[in-house]
């Protein structure tokens, strides 16, 4: 599955691997012939196959977070691209502890450049400490792991998991960025694979809060005792 619209410096393909519907990213420079691995997980002889493919080098290795499910795939890439750079957030290098190879820490509003492609991290805590975000202005375009799932969003009860920063991390998204942005998230847990941020601040009941008490509520106690994915949108309460 790949995205492509006329006049973009990039594309963007889709891969769903593993058994818990992972989505793997492949950023695709076109210009250069880069490629940047997003979560790389479960299978990653079809990643490095998806590149070869297309006759991409992978320069660069993007996580949203250090979930297992999220970074199984790290070291193999790596051994097929051995100058790739490992991009993550420090504070989520710092809540997962580990040593890394070839670590680029980050802040949120940093920017890295692929090729000509400008890609933008945003910090966006909540399922963990450094969770993050990875937005393509020049198409809208916003790869969001766990934080934001297409009509639902990333459990919150895990180890460095926040629903307090969470209800502030997804009113951020739902205002600070173009409602027609087009988001890319970490699991295929929804009817549709991809959606709009003006969709999901219709639909997706945790963006429908503005109270951070009741969004607690619902993300720790009531959500997963009422709902099941697939996932399809909720209207748009009166208030919340």
């Amino acid at each position: 599955m790949s995205a492509t619209r006329p006049n973009l410096p990039y594309r963007i393909h889709a891969l769903e691997l593993g058994p818990m519907e992972n989505f793997i990213y492949v950023i695709e420079d076109i210009a250069s012939g880069r490629a940047g691995v997003v979560d790389p997980a479960w299978e990653p002889e079809e990643i490095i196959a998806l590149a070869e493919n297309k006759g991409l080098q992978i320069t660069d290795l993007l996580l949203t977070h250090s979930h297992h499910d999220h970074i199984n795939g790290i070291e193999r890439v790596l051994e097929s691209a051995p100058n790739a750079r490992l991009h993550l957030l420090k504070s989520e290098a710092d809540f997962w502890g580990r040593a890394l190879a070839r670590p680029e820490l980050h802040h949120g509003g940093d920017v890295l450049r692929l090729g000509s492609t400008e890609i933008r991290i945003l910090h966006t805590p909540g399922h963990t400490p450094g969770s993050a975000c990875y937005r393509l202005p020049a198409g809208d375009d916003l790869i969001t792991g766990d934080t934001l799932f297409v009509f639902g969003c990333g459990r919150c009860d895990l180890a460095g998991g926040d629903p307090e920063q969470m209800f502030h991390t997804l009113n951020d998204l739902r205002t600070g960025l173009p409602r027609h942005t087009c988001i890319h998230p970490g699991h295929n847990y929804a009817e549709t694979p991809t959606s709009t941020l003006d969709e999901q601040a219709q639909g997706n009941p945790f963006m429908h809060f503005h109270d951070v008490a009741k969004f607690v509520h619902y993300r720790m106690r009531e959500h997963d005792q009422v709902r099941s994915s697939p996932y399809g949108p909720i209207p748009k309460p009166s208030s919340g």
